[in-house]
């Protein structure tokens, strides 16, 4: 589904990623986990071509997709949800996923739309309310709604836990499990919260500085006594 070999991206004379390798094969979830500054949301953004990398290659289902803007990878079965939501605010929360089906088919809006409702029953009962005035975890669901309403095949998650609440995060991330199961969605989880994010992936990277150092199942990457120090609070 998506490959990713060799990749280099620069913010200036700043160097972010050092020659990065990753796979995600249809119909997995895989996590990205690594401490702030790591270049895991870079990792995302070049993936989307923005900024565009320097030196390697990105492929989405064999195709090589190195640059291309995001507005035309999302026709290509590609979505995004960034870190910090980003949802439009002063449009309502009907408002937003209809801007998340723009490149989507008109004639799947309705079914579409009660697919994410379903998912997410707080969005329904506040479609008409303003998205800047959601509480937080509120708006990562909207976020992530918004995201699928462009039918993707492959999603990429930038912190989707980020400043929430336990309950709600336990919450964001059985609706991901549900989003790849029954939808078989490939997700690219970008996260912060190494222990939820190993639990539910099927395998995982660490990127340290710029460089994957490690990779393996999420079981493994669990187990492991590097990780568990450094990522998992003394293993939970």
């Amino acid at each position: 589904m998506l490959s990713i070999s060799g990749l280099h991206t620069y913010y200036g004379a700043v160097h972010a990623l050092k020659g990065v390798d990753v796979e995600v094969k249809q119909g997995e979830i895989v996590a990205l986990i690594g401490a702030n500054g790591a270049g895991k949301s870079t990792l995302l953004m070049s993936i989307c071509g923005s900024p565009k990398p320097r030196h390697g290659h990105v492929k989405l289902a064999n195709e090589d997709i190195t640059g291309i803007a995001t507005h035309h990878l999302v026709r290509r079965g590609l979505a995004h949800a960034p870190e910090g939501r980003r949802i439009f605010p002063r449009m309502t929360v009907l408002e937003n996923l209809r801007m998340g089906a723009v490149a989507g088919n008109p004639a799947h809006f309705e079914s579409d739309l009660e697919r994410v409702y379903g998912l997410f029953p707080r969005l329904k009962e506040r479609s008409e309310q303003r998205g800047g005035t959601l509480s937080g975890g509120e708006q990562q669901m909207l976020a992530i709604a918004r995201a699928l309403m462009s039918r993707p095949k492959l999603l990429l998650l930038d912190e989707p836990s980020l400043g929430l609440a336990p309950l709600v995060v336990k919450q964001i991330f059985s609706i991901i499990e549900e989003i790849n199961r029954a939808d078989g969605v490939t997700v690219l989880l970008v996260e912060q919260n190494a222990y939820h994010a190993l639990k539910l992936a099927h395998r995982g990277y660490v990127l340290v500085n710029g460089h994957i150092t490690m990779s393996g199942t999420g079981s493994e990457l669990l187990a492991n006594e590097q990780i568990r120090a450094a990522y998992l609070e003394g293993g939970h």
